[in-house]
């Protein structure tokens, strides 16, 4: 395994991370890297690799890595050290952060024990813990203990820009300089090391700097301040890899070496989906600027209401901590902030219901006062911190790291560009770490009423960081990377397909003999060799017809006469007609049915879809439990508020219209009638009114009116029910006679693989040199003869000499490594199991999982193994009604892997 793979696993990076992983490692291997090595000849050396990269824009090498807000830049950083440590013998290291909010939070995550530690997971430093040296402790002599007590440790210093660019002025007995300026004091004598602290980093030979947000680090004094440690390297991580120039202009990086913009990481899921929430048929010129401000606090506060039930369904139905969202109200001045903050808090405003809930974040906010506001604000993703609206004059800047906000209300004037690019970077970032698929859980909401036209058209714009989808290619080279498409055995004989190769947007024949191995010892006895042509159209369409027969018992019963004579008619109803007629020669289809299916037979291996059920009469009964509603505080709403996603401009919501707005003769039955869209309502229905009973009076306690509780009930209708029926499934009783393995489909027709690679196509039988091997997901094989796949990729060196025992024993008929969804195994709730080869021997059938040996006793292992297992012997009583092969499931150690052993042997 390769360094960088091994980093990239132990710290879990997700694959842009990986990506920037794996250019500094090329990068290095590229350039003649030193502290006497020629600028120039080191970036032609950089170029020669990736030449979009047009200069170092510092004095030494320096390389931008931008990464979007909320992919992960900090871990990012800590990849980097850790690879520089394990595989250069770097031991010094200079991070760099714009302000105190970032440089105390780089101090934590660089910290062992913490929640967020950038190196956990790395073995190198469990046993030599970096020494942190930071703008806190520098003059305290710590940096001379790695000398005598942390010799084998890296020395990772944090400071704040600021530390080495400040200049106290205003005393006047503080060293000058030549200009007549006040020294900083980290370039002032410092008597434990004989010189001062910056003069010591600066002669460092391996010093290496990282800049956090390093567009925070392009003016004058900050620019020369960094040039002037004369560092080894450095690394550069932003999300706005460019320098404004006024209030129209920005000047692009000329050193951004990896580009992974906004745009991709919404398309990979790896942020919030960015949306603008007006009301239907708003007209803004119909309010004053009092009411247009006060109608966007009152849907803000609605649409917050509204996600926080949603996140607690969402936490009930999936057994995870619940998620306390906020909401960010940006004011125009501290005048104004101040006002908001007391209206928020009003009776007048929801009935003062978010009275010490809001907290005003400004530069007046000082003293003890400041400081409470500052802990309350970064405490705020803390179920125990009430605050649940930040107003804030400016944007709240980088390093604010929060995961839970999920409403913003601007009330600032800005253009459109600003309002969506300012608006959504501080609350791209998932609390689950992924997308959840509920769109409320998924969503950050931009309330702008009078503003709803112009965000979308900024968002279809091109240039918009919403829609800009460089990644990979002008920005960054694909650097041989090609995507292939492979067909299955069957899919080859039958239609004539080869594998093909993507490069450049062209699909090209990959380069394999006329006919790969797989196919030799078939095709000789193929009755496809004197098909005409007009008969080979007619075996691709029964290809296409067998696919509507998953749902037999098996494969063999596309023999029965019937069945035959059916996808005979099909096939005859699907052929497209050539030059006038359906068929220009005499095709006997009948027959050539008959081949296709008995070959179809031969290459495939019969995976039935199972499903467990309960059987006999099944009896559900009810626990009564009172209903957790602390997270309940919706509003009225007015006007039917609309959501309109951003990235993906076909996703509208409207909050919530309900089941239906009938007027109900009491409050409870909006509840109930919702409730009986899940369950019979004859099955406990004293318990669906008294849950009823508690919603309504929990709406009762906090709405100032009857008309107020029908409201919410009808608009909100369906989050209401959605939440009283999560918290009734924990009480549920369900008893049945017995359960049965239902089996839904007989068999799965395989489908084509689609794969990236790096190379070209190797032997599967040739042995990876050991330097290889980490590389071999990138790698593609073949020359197989049983496989049911014409090529064939492997996560693992152990997978490719799993296969050669496949090849080499005589009791295995064929094999394959299976597509995502050909099996359907859980080993929990939600997580499904794919083994990584399916195979059928002369006897049986099996599921295979070649593993690293000391992973075997892992629980996640020995949960999915007992569930395939379980499949296995669904899978064996299914196959026993008509004669067919048992199922059995083998787990195999990697060190038990060696090629002179047999599929029984290893079972053995």
């Amino acid at each position: 395994m390769s360094a960088v793979q091994a980093i990239a696993n132990a710290l879990a990076l997700r694959s842009p991370q990986r990506e920037a992983l794996d250019i500094l490692s090329r990068v290095w291997e590229a350039a003649p890297l030193g502290r006497d090595a020629n600028l120039e000849s080191v970036l032609a050396a950089v170029q020669a690799v990736f030449p979009h990269v047009r200069s170092f824009d510092r004095d030494f090498p320096s390389l931008c890595f931008a990464l979007a807000t909320g992919v992960g830049k900090t871990r990012l950083m800590g990849a980097f050290i850790a690879w520089l440590y394990r595989e250069r013998g770097i031991r010094n290291f200079f991070v760099i952060a714009p302000n105190l909010t970032i440089y105390d939070k780089l101090k934590t995550d660089f910290s062992p024990n913490t929640p967020k530690y950038v190196f956990e997971g790395i073995m190198e430093f469990a046993a030599h813990p970096p020494l942190i040296i930071t703008g806190d402790n520098y003059e305290d002599g710590v940096a001379l203990q790695r000398s005598t007590r942390h010799e084998e440790s890296a020395q990772i210093n944090i400071f704040n820009i600021a530390k080495i660019t400040a200049r106290d002025n205003k005393d006047s007995k503080l060293a000058k300089d030549d200009a007549g300026r006040t020294i900083p004091r980290m370039r002032r004598l410092n008597e434990y090391i004989g010189e001062s602290y910056f003069s010591y980093l600066a002669g460092l030979d391996d010093l290496v700097v990282l800049m956090d947000e390093s567009h925070r680090y392009r003016a004058d004094a900050g620019l020369a301040a960094i040039n002037d440690l004369k560092p080894l390297l450095g690394l550069e991580l932003t999300a706005t890899p460019q320098v404004e120039r006024g209030a129209k202009q920005a000047e692009p990086f000329g050193n951004v070496i990896y580009n992974y913009p906004l745009a991709a990481a919404l398309r990979d899921g790896f942020v919030k989906e960015p949306a603008v929430a007006t009301r239907q048929n708003f007209q803004a010129e119909n309010y004053s600027a009092d009411g247009l401000e006060r109608i966007k606090l009152e849907d803000g506060v609605r649409i917050h209401e509204h996600t926080k039930v949603e996140l607690e369904i969402y936490a009930r139905n999936n057994d995870v901590a619940v998620v306390k969202p906020f909401m960010l109200v940006v004011a125009q001045d501290t005048t104004h902030a101040d006002e908001l903050q007391r209206l928020l808090e009003s009776t007048d405003f929801f009935e003062g219901q978010y009275a010490g809930k809001v907290i005003t974040v400004h530069s007046k906010s000082k003293g003890s006062e400041g400081d409470d506001i500052v802990a309350k604000l970064l405490t705020v993703e803390s179920p125990s911190n009430p605050v649940e609206i930040v107003v804030h004059v400016n944007m709240l800047k980088e390093g604010w790291d929060v995961t839970n906000l999920y409403t913003i209300v601007p009330l600032r004037a800005a253009n459109s560009r600003t309002l969506v690019e300012q608006s959504i970077g501080r609350g791209l970032r998932l609390p689950y770490g992924r997308r959840t698929g509920v769109p409320a859980v998924d969503r950050l909401t931009i309330v702008s009423h009078d503003r709803f036209k112009d965000i979308v058209d900024h968002a279809n714009d091109p240039d918009s960081v919403i829609r800009k989808q460089v990644v990979l290619g002008v920005d960054i080279p694909l650097e041989g990377k090609k995507a292939v498409t492979a067909p299955t055995t069957m899919d080859a004989l039958l239609t004539g397909a080869v594998p093909t190769v993507t490069e450049g947007g062209e699909a090209k024949v990959l380069d394999l003999p006329p006919l790969p191995p797989s196919l030799a010892a078939t095709a000789k006895k193929s009755p496809f060799s004197d098909f005409t042509g007009a008969e080979a159209r007619v075996a691709a369409a029964t290809l296409e017809v067998i696919r509507q027969y998953e749902r037999l018992e098996g494969s063999h019963e596309l023999q029965k006469p019937e069945i035959q004579k059916e996808i005979a008619r099909k096939v005859s109803t699907i052929l497209p007609p050539v030059q006038g007629s359906l068929l220009p020669e005499k095709v006997n289809t009948l027959d050539v049915v008959e081949k296709t299916t008995r070959l179809y037979q031969e290459l495939s291996i019969d995976i039935p879809r199972i499903v467990v059920v309960p059987a006999g009469e099944v009896v559900t009964t009810w626990q009564p439990f009172t209903l957790d509603l602390s997270a309940v505080r919706l509003q009225p709403v007015a006007l039917e508020i609309l959501i309109q996603h951003l990235h993906d401009q076909g996703q509208r919501y409207l909050l919530e219209t309900g089941f239906a707005l009938a007027e109900e003769k009491y409050p409870e039955n909006y509840i109930v009638r919702g409730l009986m869209q899940y369950v019979p309502y004859d099955e406990n229905p004293e318990l669906w009114r008294d849950l009823a009973r508690q919603m309504v009076h929990h709406l009762r306690s906090y709405l100032d009116s009857e008309d107020a509780v029908v409201n919410v009930l009808q608009y909100h209708q369906k989050p209401l029910v959605d939440l009283v029926y999560s918290q009734m499934r924990n009480h549920r009783v369900q008893k049945a006679a017995r359960y049965e393995a239902h089996v839904t489909k007989g068999f799965t027709t395989l489908k084509q693989g689609s794969y990236t690679i790096d190379g070209d196509v190797r032997d599967f039988r040739i042995s990876l040199p050991e330097g290889q091997r980490s590389q071999i997901r990138s790698m593609l094989f073949d020359t197989f003869t049983k496989c049911l796949f014409t090529v064939q990729k492997f996560d693992s060196d152990p997978e490719r000499r799993f296969a050669v025992i496949l090849e080499n024993d005589p009791d295995v008929l064929k094999w394959c490594r299976p597509n995502k969804s050909d099996l359907r195994i859980y080993y929990s709730h939600e997580e499904q199991y794919e083994p990584d080869f399916v195979v059928e021997t002369t006897d049986c059938k099996y599921l295979c999982e070649p593993k690293r040996a000391d992973q075997i006793a892992t629980d996640e292992v020995q949960a999915k193994a007992s569930a395939a297992i379980t499949w296995c012997q669904h899978a064996t009583e299914h196959a026993q009604k008509y004669g067919g092969k048992p199922w059995r499931y083998l787990l195999v150690a990697h060190d038990r892997i060696q090629e002179n052993m047999t599929l029984k042997g290893l079972e053995g």
